[in-house]
């Protein structure tokens, strides 16, 4: 199945206020835990209540790693690493941590075999 568009039009306020159109990614619905663990089971000799536990274990060592500074590498996904934006200072010690501390977040980079994927493109489809 192709990954379905759509054409939007956009304000460009850096030049000269003109309208310009682009293309948009549509996303089509969302997979949960419970979906991805019927399919996965499906697929293998693994039960679906086993394949759900691996998936919930994983978000929870994966939160539980990044906090502690660790970058995890999942070898099909990618890499993902936890960072911050934090506010900026004329002296190094007028930075406080929580305070200057914006938000954190987390990187992802995607694995090789992705970035193939990424790169060879995927079929799209304009919406109907």
């Amino acid at each position: 199945m192709a990954l379905q568009y759509r054409i939007t039009k956009r304000s460009n306020s850096i030049n000269n206020n003109s309208d310009l159109y682009i293309m948009q990614a549509i996303h089509t619905g969302k997979m949960d835990t419970d979906e991805l663990s019927e399919i996965i089971s499906s697929e293998s000799s693994l039960s679906e209540a086993d394949i759900k536990a691996v998936l919930l274990s994983l978000g929870k060592k994966m939160q539980l790693y990044l906090q502690q500074g660790r970058v995890i590498e999942l070898d099909a996904i990618g890499t993902f690493k936890m960072s911050f934006q934090c506010t900026a200072a004329d002296d190094p010690s007028k930075l406080k941590s929580p305070q200057s501390i914006k938000k954190f977040h987390i990187n992802y980079q995607p694995s090789k075999k992705m970035k193939r994927l990424l790169k060879k493109g995927v079929p799209v489809l304009k919406e109907v």
